[in-house]
């Protein structure tokens, strides 16, 4: 009586099931929709995000930063690669299953374009049945494919370079590609790449290329949530240990021969729906990308027959050695979470203090002209950068020392949005500074810059040396 109750459930269960197929083809959607719209995002007149080689910015959150405000980088990259890290270590290959530009860019062409809009490919759940290329009309099949894919693999090139190139100037480039072959060939050899990559190398990429897969294998532990098979309920398909396993059991008759209370039908389906072919059964593997599909595949045939499903989105701890529930907030995840709230505290901390001008002071290769009336000069160059989003006029000052004034220049002078400008610099002083007879004498001092329109917020402080001679040099 509770073995029917139990199979009717289960039924039941199947009837308002959601393939995990489906759930990843909409986060696929929502993926693709932010990374094409962001681009286009624009924040008080800047990208939310852009990292512009051509104008030396990065636009962070509508923010602009000058390059010699790149300090932010590595806070960014930070977060990408403890963020994936993260990830992995609850959560096993997810990035790759669900997030991972190749695998989304695979089932846009094998499941959309060949299966669905070709029927090149008889159905998406068996993915080891490669079609019959022998038949004229699955060769015009394959280029039709092909070329539809290479449209979108040229839309998919220009889509990652707008973070590089903002939209409104990348249209206006291609215009005149002569004049931006740079551009231009990192568009087609991006795209050339797409073509190659999901059309003939397919999930070798991800086996072979990527070194993701071999990095995850020192992330993952006992409590990491994974695709895993039970052995326990399904029977043990293969012997041995570790990836040398063999199997020992093709059909249903022979596994319950040697274990009666198995469960599994050995059908295949967990295997024929694998993108990357690989048994889940045969346990860890570093080719699985976490898509879960071997999990849709045995719930549908385990359903039907009443049954929970035998490969399962669990832990190993769980569903394996069946040692307790898996453990989500375990020491290694608390680690992780805390460094990344460091780190972007850090970066929030750090790019809340943008300076909206900037400023570089070079000593001149002469350290000094001497003047009647023992008039010593010093010579610099200073390059302003004006980061703000409007035009200023600036000016400078000597603050911790009285006796030297500016010569050079007299008069305050402006700078655009965004615009950088070299100035000459001449320092001057009629005082006596220093009295060393045997050696010039380097002297500290601060120099404050500031946008004389809003000089309370604009403001930047720079350390330079004021070059004294030796007082025999002196002119009297």
């Amino acid at each position: 009586m509770e073995a029917a109750i139990e199979k009717s459930k289960t039924k039941q269960y199947l009837k308002n099931w959601l393939p995990y197929r489906i759930k990843r083809y909409w986060v696929y959607v929502v993926i693709t929709f932010l990374a094409l719209i962001i681009p286009w995002i624009k924040i008080n007149g800047n990208q939310l995000f852009l990292l512009s080689f051509d104008h030396k910015k990065l636009h962070l959150a509508g923010v602009a930063f000058d390059m010699q405000e790149l300090y932010l980088m590595p806070f960014l990259l930070m977060l990408l690669f403890l963020g994936i890290f993260a990830l992995t270590t609850i959560g096993g290959r997810v990035w790759c299953g669900w997030s991972c530009p190749h695998t989304i860019f695979r089932v846009i062409y094998r499941d959309l374009i060949e299966t669905k809009l070709l029927g090149l490919r008889k159905r998406i759940t068996n993915k080891q049945k490669e079609p019959d290329m022998s038949l004229a009309s699955n060769k015009v099949k394959k280029v039709v494919a092909i070329l539809i894919w290479s449209a979108l693999a040229f839309v998919a090139a220009s889509n990652f370079m707008w973070y590089f190139v903002p939209p409104s100037d990348f249209f206006a480039y291609i215009v005149n590609p002569a004049e931006h072959p740079i551009l231009i060939g990192f568009v087609v050899g991006l795209a050339l790449f797409l073509i190659v990559d999901i059309v003939f190398i397919e999930e070798n990429f991800c086996i072979y290329v990527c070194p993701y897969s071999r990095v995850q294998s020192v992330l993952y532990d006992q409590d990491t949530v994974m695709a895993v098979y039970d052995p326990v309920r399904g029977g043990e398909i293969y012997e041995g240990s570790g990836p040398d396993r063999t199997k020992q059991f093709s059909k249903q008759k022979e596994l319950l021969s040697a274990n009666p209370s198995a469960e599994c039908t050995t059908c295949e389906s967990c295997v024929t729906v694998c993108p990357t072919h690989i048994d889940i059964r045969k346990g860890l593997q570093l080719e699985c990308i976490n898509c879960l599909e071997c999990v849709d595949a045995c719930t549908k045939v385990m359903g039907a027959l009443g049954k929970e499903s035998l490969v399962r989105w669990s832990s190993e701890k769980e569903a394996v050695k069946y040692e307790g529930k898996t453990k989500y907030f375990r020491p290694k995840v608390l680690a992780y979470f805390a460094v990344l709230t460091i780190v972007l505290v850090a970066l929030f901390a750090m790019g809340s203090t943008k300076e909206n001008m900037l400023l570089n002071i070079n000593k001149t290769t002469r350290l000094y002209k001497l003047l009647p009336a023992s008039g010593v000069e010093n010579d610099y160059l200073f390059l302003f950068a004006n980061t703000d989003s409007k035009e200023h006029t600036y000016f400078f000052e000597v603050v911790d020392n009285d006796d030297i004034k500016i010569k050079r220049p007299s008069e305050p002078f402006k700078i655009g949005a965004g615009q950088k400008k070299k100035t000459v610099v001449v320092l001057q002083t009629h005082a006596k500074l220093a009295n060393d007879e045997r050696k010039d004498v380097p002297l500290p001092i601060t120099i404050r810059a500031y946008a004389v329109d809003d000089p309370e917020n604009i403001v930047v402080e720079r350390k330079t040396v004021f070059v004294y001679p030796r007082v025999d040099l002196l002119k009297p």
